[in-house]
């Protein structure tokens, strides 16, 4: 075994990526929070939307850890699997990782999963298995 097999890697599929922006920063250069937050969510929803073929809506959220700090300029990558289908709720694990885009090594920033239940128009509730 090399050293690079004992390197961590991100789970999943590389569902989004997007480059941080001074837009979302405090005074300091670090990325709110919040902003991280959204985009984990996104990249959730877009996998669930994919799943279903249609309208899902953020219900749930663990707890979310953020173990490095996120500067202006970072490469934000959200990686995503499903974890559970249920009768109208989908529920995704969802990883952000970074690039500084100065080395080659992604740092994991936090991981968190989401629910998803799938509405239709009006938002009401259906089955995963009902297709209009």
């Amino acid at each position: 075994m090399n050293l690079s097999d004992k390197k961590p890697k991100p789970n999943g599929e590389l569902m989004l990526q997007t480059v941080s922006m001074p837009a979302d920063t405090n005074p300091f250069g670090d990325i709110f929070a919040g902003w991280l937050v959204s985009q984990v969510d996104l990249a959730g929803a877009i996998l669930a939307a994919k799943t279903v073929r249609g309208r899902v809506v953020t219900v749930a959220m663990d707890n979310m850890h953020f173990l490095t700090s996120v500067r202006v300029g970072a490469l934000v990558s959200c990686y995503v699997s499903i974890i559970e289908i249920g009768r109208s709720s989908i529920r995704v694990q969802v990883e952000a990782w970074i690039d500084h885009l100065q080395t080659d090594e992604p740092v994991k920033v936090t991981d968190s999963q989401f629910v998803y239940v799938y509405v239709d128009e009006e938002g009401h509730t259906l089955d995963i298995g009902h297709k209009k």
